[in-house]
């Protein structure tokens, strides 16, 4: 495949691309004014970068409450973006009794949302290259809750799924270029530290939300689940005011025009070739990595299935736990804190295997003057823990979701899937990065959320059919039966993993 043409923050000499998740630090009452300070630069501008490793106006050299206030951020609302995806599961059995639709057609709200928030990076990917991350932070939250306000007056299913698929495309932003924003703040040394803590929030939404839904549903009524998620974006949003811009691009441009500099020439003879561009980078190079990178696509497939399979529980738990144990609507929805506190024990698991596995390797390698690079496959511990937890959670609750066993034994059964679900994730993030680098890293974990996203929006659809034709066990023994297969992914790639590299038709990291 012809490679590229380099973007256009390669031209400022940027280090990090929208999908890069990196780490910590922050002082939210200091603005940007300190990229106006300092002497004019004399570099030509096609060439312009900061002004030397200490530049103030570089947000690596944030204070810590600072860069820390700029991660919580788009944490905050990429939970407020994965929460609305589950709050409306409670409500299935209220809109079928009024709108006397199927269980199926019922869940289509969430699936049309769940879809939303796959496509929407398209769109703000080269949206925050343009322009800058904040104005989409800040364009994209309230919109979402316009959109989510509209959903909660709704009168029939159709409309109700249109504004659910235009809300979820609206909030989705922050999950494709917070990663981004986190590489913006945090060098790469502290990268996984930073990503784990700001991955955790889009794994806690799901959970949070049959929780909150199932309440708002019995004691108000399921339209309360969309005002629940309009509260969410409007706290998101306030928090968004006080923050700043920490693209490195935007900041530049703004540092030459305080400077009286011109811009430097564009890398797009015309805006046809810069929308070429754009489509080649946010669309069409993430589907041939996809179909023709065998790290890509097989690691896509284990994280997308997962990521699915934790979106068929908001379909099957309501079934396993009302038939088995008869629990009502909000007992069932408390069942899935389980699944948060698995997210929860991922961060200690991902942050230790980073302190001592991974960063003894890398000021080894800063030692012996190699600028800290480590190879890739150092990131796959997490990984490789987790790939046990997804079976073991599984097999365990398929054989003990029985009336003769209590009904905690299921639900503890959802931990260890939740925390091997999550550790597979922020590995896998970190590895792709690590190999593809900067620019086609960003393509790499793009085609990784596509694949994830379709699946999770199917794979609902069809799981109450497939628990009642094939028996609780059985049905989540196949789910079970299916990570197994996948299993040895990361423990592959951690022995091969250099040797496909090494025929990767895209730059790799040589190490």
């Amino acid at each position: 495949m012809e490679k590229p043409r380099p973007s256009a923050g390669d031209i400022y000499g940027e280090d990090d691309s929208d999908g890069i998740e990196r780490g910590v630090e922050a002082d939210v009452g200091k603005g940007n004014q300190d990229l106006e300070k300092g002497p004019s630069s004399h570099t030509p501008p096609a060439q312009l970068d900061w002004d030397g490793p200490d530049d103030p106006g570089n947000p690596h050299n944030w204070l810590l409450g600072k860069k820390i206030m700029h991660i919580v951020v788009p944490a905050v609302i990429s939970l407020t973006a994965s929460f609305g995806s589950s709050v409306v599961s409670p409500p299935v059995p209220y809109l079928e009794k009024q709108w006397g639709i199927s269980s199926t057609v019922a869940l289509l709200p969430l699936t049309t949302y769940v879809v939303a928030l796959g496509l929407g990076p398209v769109i703000a990917a080269p949206i925050s290259e343009t322009y800058g991350r904040q104005v989409v932070y800040l364009f994209s939250t309230p919109l979402g809750a316009i959109f989510t306000l509209g959903a909660g007056f709704s009168q029939n299913i159709w409309s109700f799924c249109i504004l659910r698929f235009f809300a979820g495309l609206a909030f989705s932003p922050a999950l494709s270029i917070g990663g981004g924003s986190n590489a913006d703040v945090v060098t790469m040394q502290y990268r996984t530290v930073a990503s784990t803590f700001y991955i955790l929030s889009p794994f806690l939404g799901p959970a949070l939300g049959p929780v909150i839904g199932s309440f708002v549903t019995v004691r108000k009524s399921w339209r309360w689940t969309q005002w629940v998620l309009v509260f969410f974006a409007i706290f998101s949003f306030l928090l968004t005011l006080f923050t700043h811009e920490t693209y490195k691009k935007t900041l530049l441009l703004r540092r030459l025009k305080k400077r009286g500099l011109p811009p430097p020439p564009s890398p797009f003879p015309s805006t046809t070739a810069k929308l070429k561009f754009f489509l080649t980078v946010t669309v069409l190079r993430p589907i041939h990595m996809l179909v023709t990178e065998p790290i890509v696509g097989v690691f896509s497939l284990y994280v997308a299935f997962n990521f699915a399979v934790l979106y068929a529980f908001f379909a099957a738990f309501p079934f396993v736990f009302e038939s088995v144990y008869g629990f009502n609507v909000e007992q069932t929805g408390l069942v899935f804190l389980a699944i948060g506190i698995g997210c929860v024990l991922a961060v200690p698991t991902v942050i230790l295997c980073d302190i001592y596995l991974y960063q003894p390797r890398f000021r080894a390698s800063k030692a012996a003057g190699k600028a800290g690079v480590v190879a890739p496959e150092y990131r796959l511990y997490p990984a490789m823990m987790g790939s046990v937890g997804l079976p073991l959670g599984l097999f365990w609750f398929a054989w003990t979701a029985k009336r003769e066993i209590s009904w905690a034994s299921p639900v503890v059964a959802a931990i260890p899937f939740a925390w091997g679900n999550l550790s597979i994730f922020v590995a896998a993030a970190n590895y792709l990065i690590d190999t593809y680098q900067a620019q086609n890293g960003a393509s790499a974990l793009a085609a990784n959320g596509l694949l994830r996203y379709i699946l999770g929006s199917i794979f609902p659809l069809f799981t109450l059919q497939m628990y009642k034709g094939l028996g609780i066990g059985w049905a989540t023994s196949l789910l079970g039966f299916v990570t197994v297969v996948l299993m040895p992914v990361p423990w592959v790639l951690f022995k091969y993993g250099k040797q496909i590299r090494a025929r990767s038709s895209y730059d790799t990291l040589k190490i």
